[in-house]
């Protein structure tokens, strides 16, 4: 069963930077589309941006466009998601999740079979 693994969460400043990572233990991501969402406090988990198994499609969400970007390397087995321009509202957990499909990826958290465990965003000065 596919093991997915969240890293580089961390407290950082208004403005400032993160790069989040979604791996994968004893499987290869190859054919499995990633999607990530955050779930704030209080708050129901949200899509932020999926990327398709061959990484050539993405979604993102509206709040995440110009300031995220997701991508993926086959050969570190790694899917990124680069975060800029974080604030206070972008406090949150932040979990990849993931399907074996091709060719496309969903905004729905139903969709995905596979989750991590998340990793914690927060955003203070």
């Amino acid at each position: 069963q596919l093991q997915l693994v969240e890293s580089g969460g961390g407290l950082v400043m208004p403005g400032g930077s993160l790069r989040l990572t979604c791996s994968a233990s004893g499987f290869a991501l190859d054919g499995y589309a990633i999607g990530w969402f955050r779930q704030a406090p209080g708050k129901e988990r949200e899509h932020v941006v999926c990327i398709d198994s061959r990484g050539r499609s993405t979604d993102y969400a509206e709040f995440a466009k110009g300031r995220f970007t997701i991508s993926r390397d086959s050969a570190k087995n790694t899917v990124y998601l680069q975060l800029n321009s974080l604030n206070l509202e972008d406090t949150a957990v932040y979990y990849c999740a993931g399907k074996y499909t091709t060719y496309y990826c969903s905004d729905s958290s139903r969709w995905y079979d596979y989750w991590g465990r998340g990793t914690q965003i927060s955003v203070s000065s």
